[in-house]
C-alpha cells in the first residue's frame, strides 16, 4: 500500500523500486535484484562491481523510492556493501525497509516503525477477501475452518 500510495506520486520520485530480500541475504543478488526492479529489465552482470556501477548510474541525481521487503539480514557489513551504489540518490530518496526482526533496524541505520498485530478478526476478514473472494464464507464450513487456523498462526 505505501509503494503505491498518492504520497509516493506526490513526493514525485524518479525511480520506484521494491525486492523481496528474505532470509539469504547475498550482497550480489540483492545488488542484481535492485538494478533489475530499477531497469525493469534482466541483467546478466557476473560481479559485484559491475552490478554496482551499473546502479550507479541508474541512480546518480535521482530521487528514489527503495522498497526492501522482508529483510532479516543484521550483518551491518553486508548492508554496507548493498548500499554503496544507493548513496549516489538525490536528495529525498527513500529506503523502506520491511522486516520481522528488531536487530535489522539497527544493522540498517534506520527509524523503527513498529506496526501492531491484527486483531484476529480483522485478519480474518482480510484473510477471507482474499482467499474465498469476498467474504462468502458459508460456502464451504470445511474451507472456513482451516481458513481459521491459519488466521490463528
Amino acid at each position: 500500500h505505501v509503494f503505491n500510495d498518492s504520497w509516493a506520486d506526490e513526493a514525485k520520485f524518479d525511480v520506484k523500486a521494491w525486492v523481496c530480500v528474505s532470509e539469504e541475504f547475498d550482497v550480489f543478488k540483492i545488488s542484481r535484484a535492485i538494478l533489475e526492479a530499477v531497469t525493469k529489465s534482466t541483467d546478466d552482470s557476473r560481479d559485484l562491481e559491475m552490478v554496482h556501477k551499473k546502479l550507479g548510474e541508474k541512480l546518480t541525481g535521482k530521487k528514489f523510492l527503495l522498497v526492501l521487503d522482508d529483510v532479516w539480514n543484521e550483518n551491518q557489513t553486508k548492508w554496507e556493501e548493498v548500499r554503496k551504489p544507493l548513496v549516489l540518490g538525490a536528495q529525498g530518496s527513500k529506503i523502506l525497509v520491511t522486516t520481522r526482526s528488531k536487530e535489522v533496524a539497527s544493522t540498517m541505520w534506520s527509524k523503527e516503525y513498529s506496526l501492531q498485530q491484527l486483531q484476529e478478526d480483522d485478519c480474518w476478514k482480510l484473510f477471507a477477501k482474499y482467499a474465498f473472494r469476498g467474504d462468502d464464507t458459508q460456502l464451504n464450513p470445511e474451507c472456513r475452518d482451516i481458513g481459521m487456523k491459519i488466521v490463528k498462526k
